[in-house]
């Protein structure tokens, strides 16, 4: 019934709860969930949670706020791309949250990375994984310069405005929501959501981070994706089934899911 388009089941604090969390899921009728790399170090484990569980997907790239990481070329992701269950290059993107002194200039390593990920993305022709944060300006103006429109994708976690949701569904692009939509101050967000069309959208936990209501404050899970569609459902002025049955049909569409 549902999907979680987004979310990190590598990460240690959920990984050593992985039968649970499994069945939990099924419980929660989350049929399938998309496991999201953050570095080539880690990699192998976000494979291998693909390969050895049917429901489970995955992809490969670098988060644009890690540092001191190995620093993959083109070859080495689409290498990786090419792989038994991976489906996206990401996540992938440019955050300038955190500049920690530093100048948006500063910043060019990170937009170099990005367009590795693009031209790696193109080459496999998969989709982008994309994480954006205080840079969409920029986000936009490398996929444009990078012709990333061949590839498409997804803005993960989103929290900007409508106009930049529109730019992005304008290059082929979907949204994604997570449980931030759910937060008592986010009724802009909520706003946000009710002005795009439903073909664009999708719904991920960001798991372990940003648990949904009644679950803010806790350890997330891909089992609490459901929340997320309530609430996206009631932004949208939509059933949960109704709103289910369109976004897991985006996100096996955008990412090919079987």
């Amino acid at each position: 019934m549902f999907i979680d388009s987004h979310c990190h089941l590598s990460f240690p604090e959920l990984h050593a709860q992985l039968p649970q969390i499994l069945q939990e899921m099924a419980t929660a009728q989350v049929d399938q969930a998309i496991c999201i790399c953050t570095t080539m170090e880690e990699f192998p484990q976000v494979h291998a949670l693909a390969t050895a569980n049917a429901q489970l997907w995955a992809t490969v790239g670098v988060h644009p706020d890690n540092e001191d990481v190995h620093e993959p070329n083109v070859a080495e992701l689409v290498q990786a791309a090419r792989l038994e269950k991976i489906v996206a290059i990401g996540e992938t993107g440019l955050d300038y949250y955190r500049l920690n002194g530093r100048s948006i200039d500063d910043m060019e390593w990170q937009r170099e990375r990005f367009r590795t990920h693009i031209r790696a993305a193109k080459q496999v022709a998969k989709p982008l994984v994309i994480h954006t944060r205080s840079s969409a300006a920029d986000t936009l103006k490398l996929l444009d310069e990078e012709g990333a429109e061949q590839a498409g994708g997804v803005f993960h976690c989103f929290t900007e405005s409508v106009d930049i949701a529109l730019a992005a569904i304008e290059r082929g692009y979907y949204i994604s929501f997570s449980g931030i939509l759910s937060f008592r101050n986010a009724q802009s967000l909520r706003d946000v959501a009710a002005a795009l069309p439903l073909e664009k959208l999708l719904i991920e936990t960001d798991s372990p981070y940003l648990a949904p209501v009644p679950y803010r404050g806790r350890l997330n899970s891909p089992a609490y994706v459901p929340h997320v569609a309530a609430a996206l459902a009631s932004a949208k002025g939509v059933s949960i089934e109704e709103l289910a049955q369109l976004t897991t049909a985006n996100c096996r569409r955008l990412f090919g899911l079987q």
